[in-house]
């Protein structure tokens, strides 16, 4: 029977998360219509060998023999998926039994939604605030100025992270996190996947905004939901993950907001995107170069 959910998993030495992740979804009531595709991006931590050894009867696995980063392996996974929904999923990322199901009952009562995404739930027991605006000027001044963490509950200053909003309630969103994202594959076809030029961040946001000016929704279903422990990948390098955070902003901008917004304002919000990425990274490098950091 052709699998109705293909589970796409991209890895970076995470092995034990990674682990624990397939072991979640072979749980789930979805575990017999699912597939699940993982791609190794060449980790040091033998995580291919181990997903061969526990899972090779229920996983195919992609090994690379070089790190393609997220985008370019997601496309890979994307590319052997047979099921009519694909579910982005990070290894950090432990799906709760029915969360899967919620999403698909979701998506088959909303033609018009292209995508769901379930409340995510950090290892302390806390909501994570897992959806975003898209970045518009505004946002990134409210972001600069500190005036979304002076009033961060505000939909006028801080309505970048839905602040007015508990995340209780089912809503469209812009842009949740694609720590686990169920999408239509033929809506994931008709965007034509992640856009490698955002190798390792901002192509979620990429593709979310690509599925808008088409015309479809993204749905947040607060009753499914998903255990993340949130970046377990990036925080191995820590510094180098901000910076290529902070090109692929500047690359969203110039993609989405050139030619959309007056030219001074464009402007003003690359300069806000490239001094508040600076500022992150010096913080960055100042933290890794603490004693003890560079052993754990």
């Amino acid at each position: 029977m052709p699998a109705q959910v293909s589970a796409c998993i991209v890895n970076w030495n995470t092995r034990e998360q990674l682990l624990r992740c397939i072991g979640a979804l072979l749980a789930s009531d979805i575990a017999e219509r699912a597939e699940i595709i993982v791609v190794d991006n060449a980790s040091g931590d033998g995580s291919a060998g181990a997903v061969a050894e526990a899972f090779a009867e229920r996983v195919t696995l992609v090994a690379n023999g070089e790190n393609r980063f997220y985008a370019a392996a997601n496309n890979q996974a994307f590319a052997l998926a047979a099921g009519e929904y694909v579910l982005i999923l990070n290894p950090d990322a432990y799906v709760a039994p029915d969360a899967i199901s919620r999403l698909i009952t979701c998506l088959a009562g909303a033609p018009k939604a292209a995508a769901a995404a379930p409340q995510l739930v950090l290892p302390n027991g806390t909501v994570q605030r897992s959806c975003r605006r898209f970045p518009s000027p505004w946002w990134l001044f409210c972001e600069a100025t500190l005036l979304r963490r002076v009033l961060p509950r505000t939909r006028l200053f801080g309505g970048y992270l839905y602040g007015e909003w508990d995340m209780s309630t089912p809503r469209a969103v812009d842009q949740p996190m694609a720590s686990c994202l169920l999408i239509r594959s033929e809506d994931l076809r008709t965007a034509g996947g992640f856009d490698e030029a955002f190798p390792m961040f901002f192509n979620d946001v990429d593709l979310c905004f690509r599925l808008a000016d088409g015309g479809t929704k993204v749905l947040y279903v607060p009753t499914a939901k998903c255990l993340h422990d949130h970046a377990a990948s990036t925080r191995q390098a820590r510094a180098a993950m901000v910076a290529q955070s902070n090109r692929s902003f500047a690359g969203f901008y110039r993609k989405h907001y050139r030619g959309r917004i007056p030219w001074a304002c464009y402007c003003f919000s690359v300069c806000l995107i490239r001094g508040g990425g600076a500022v992150r990274w010096a913080i960055a490098r100042f933290r890794e170069s603490l004693p003890g950091r560079r052993s754990r």
